[in-house]
């Protein structure tokens, strides 16, 4: 394997915070490298400098010469003017500008823009790039290529983003947090792609279900260092509480030693001028590593949960719909204590406007919910909050309140509130807006919990959160003493801390499943395998008698079969005899009669050629 990049000595700082110091790493071809850390430790900015769009302090990063790159950020734009075809296919390479205008004449069906058209298809040799950016766009769930974007969501702007990207195919793929803002479908569909392709990637996610199907290597940024782990998630977790281990005896030896020096360096200069010069620098090298002993921080989520009566919630025949999208038709559900309820499905079928419904944020067209009067929501939005920047971090919680009382004995001023997030005295003086991404999402929690909520609803809580966070967001969840809804595209996260399932599927239908996701999407493939047989046609089987040949009779095709398969073979001549005279008029340079009605034609008999041979070729594996 060739190496594709190397990063050599990387040094990177926003003002005081060290982010790397001096990291070197390489990625070689054929590779698969998840690049994990805490929040605010540099992965994006990382990318960023690999990318060529942030400078470095120091250092360098070299690409092998020619190779084609791929870099999906985090939250990426366009200019929204542009209509989607025009953003996946900004190039200006022939393919790209072939592919455009022959839809372009595809649409207005004009014979002269037609023939120019199909000419540069073929001067180009566009027409596999053709096939494959309408069948990535139609993964993708792209249907309207001449869309503006900024008529697009959040996750219909990130599917827009993939597809530029994979239609390039790329030999090295970057991608920063590729899940976020995707449906499962997107998700289970990308992780599938990317596990079969042949590409080299480097990516930042917190998904570990996405991480462990994909990542067979494991960068991880820590302490302004970087360090390798040739394995999958579980091996890191593994072998990083060995490397921490590790370096903390290492530290406790250096701290007995440092014991020994110390007294000698404190004897009276005349007594210590007479030894190596070697000595006294060894010492102050050895006080530096005795203090670097880690102690691992993590968020502490010990806020208890306020009382919860008996009554929850009810739904009462709820409805709702925008325009002719139906969310709720006539919905009824009673709510038990201290349930846990996950929320699925695609993207824009109302997931988030139902909890807006149950917290009176949105009104419904009929029906209403009845609260418990013991009911106190937290809510932690997909938007997130609007923190005012110019604010330090403690003002966000001093805010609210000075001290945060959660029973008799347990008392905190916003100071050792913040500490248990991980803010430390010098991070709560930072300015709110020199905080990452993930660290503000951090502090939005924070102030959902300290309201000390009895009924916790959140709302895409993953994303921008760092695994360390989520895995401790996760336990507190499974022991939070009181009800919890949540929508997640995160399968990992919705496995650990939900009990049952609604499933969102559109035009007002609820599945409610007993049970989380990954429970869910087996019993989903089980019916659906299920329903595959079922569909298939059967006959009674027959005894077979004595003297017949011992070939399963399965195998062997019917008359009816046989009539079928001579039939799709004349089919299949004809229509590979027209695909040849249409490509050799598209081929011969000269003017077109009905150009647009021939190419509608060409694009019909290729789909044909498909289907029929699919079926032609089951035929044919049965013995005649």
């Amino acid at each position: 394997m060739g190496s594709y990049l190397q990063v050599e000595n990387l040094t990177k700082s926003w003002g005081y915070d060290m982010l790397f110091q001096g990291i070197s790493f390489g990625v070689n071809e054929g590779e698969k490298i998840g690049l994990i850390a805490k929040n605010g430790t540099g992965k994006s900015t990382l990318l960023s400098i690999i990318a060529g769009e942030v400078a470095p302090d120091e250092g360098t990063v070299i690409f092998r010469n020619d190779i084609r790159i791929g870099y999906l950020k985090q939250m990426p734009t366009f200019e929204g003017s542009r209509t989607v075809i025009d953003t996946c296919l900004a190039g200006t390479d022939a393919r790209s500008l072939a592919v455009k205008h022959y839809e372009e004449a595809m649409k207005h069906g004009d014979n002269e823009q037609m023939t120019a058209a199909v000419q540069a298809m073929d001067n180009a040799g566009a027409w596999d790039y053709e096939d494959r950016f309408k069948q990535i766009l139609s993964q993708l769930k792209i249907d309207d290529i001449d869309q503006p974007v900024s008529q697009l969501s959040g996750g219909q702007v990130k599917r827009v983003a993939l597809a530029k990207i994979l239609i390039d195919e790329p030999q090295f793929l970057m991608l920063d947090e590729p899940t976020n803002h995707l449906d499962l479908d997107m998700i289970e569909w990308l992780e599938g792609y990317l596990d079969r392709c042949h590409m080299t990637i480097l990516m930042v996610t917190h998904d570990r279900y996405f991480l462990d199907k994909i990542c067979s290597k494991i960068l991880e940024l820590d302490q302004a260092g970087i360090y390798s782990y040739n394995g999958n998630y579980d091996y890191y977790l593994e072998k990083r509480a060995e490397r921490i281990e590790a370096q903390n005896a290492a530290v406790d030896k250096a701290r007995n030693l440092l014991r020994t020096e110390l007294d000698w360096m404190r004897r009276q200069p005349q007594a210590r001028a007479h030894k190596a010069q070697y000595r006294i620098d060894a010492f102050y090298d050895l006080r530096e590593r005795a203090q670097a002993r880690r102690e691992e921080g993590e968020v502490q989520l010990n806020v208890k949960a306020g009382y919860i009566g008996k009554k929850i919630f009810t739904a009462h025949h709820v409805s709702k719909r925008w325009g002719d999208k139906v969310i709720l038709d006539d919905f009824n559900y009673t709510f038990s204590r201290y349930e846990k309820l996950g929320i699925v499905g695609d993207n824009g079928v109302g997931k988030s406007t139902f909890v807006k419904l149950l917290l009176d944020q949105v009104k419904p067209d009929g029906g209403y919910f009845e609260i418990g009067e013991t009911v106190k929501f937290g809510y932690y939005s997909q938007e997130g909050v609007e923190f005012d920047g110019d604010k330090k971090v403690i003002d966000a919680v001093r805010d609210v309140a000075e001290y945060i009382y959660f029973d008799e004995k347990n008392r905190y001023s916003a100071s050792q509130f913040l500490q248990m997030f991980l803010f430390s005295p010098a991070d709560q003086q930072k300015l709110i807006a020199k905080l990452s991404g993930g660290e503000k999402r951090r502090l939005y929690l924070a102030t959902v919990l300290l309201q000390k909520p009895n009924f916790l609803i959140l709302d895409e809580p993953t994303n921008d959160l760092d695994i360390p966070t989520l895995e401790i967001l996760e336990d507190y969840l499974s022991r939070f003493n009181g009800c919890l809804i949540v929508i997640s595209h995160d399968r990992f996260f919705m496995d650990r801390v939900v009990d049952h399932t609604f499933v969102f599927q559109g035009g007002g239908v609820i599945k409610d499943f007993p049970g989380n996701y990954s429970e869910y999407r087996a019993w989903r493939e089980y019916h659906e395998k299920q329903e595959a047989q079922e569909a298939k046609p059967t006959q009674a089987p027959r005894e077979k008698p004595k003297w017949a040949n011992t070939h399963d009779a399965s195998k062997r095709m019917t008359y009816k079969e046989k009539k079928e398969f001579e039939a799709l073979t004349q089919e299949l001549e004809a229509l590979n005899e027209e695909k040849s005279q249409l490509d050799a008029i598209f081929n011969s340079g000269t003017t077109i009669d009905d150009v647009a009605a021939k190419a509608a034609r060409y694009e019909e008999v290729k789909d044909l050629i498909d289907e029929k041979e699919l079926r032609w070729l089951e035929l044919s594996e049965k013995e005649q």
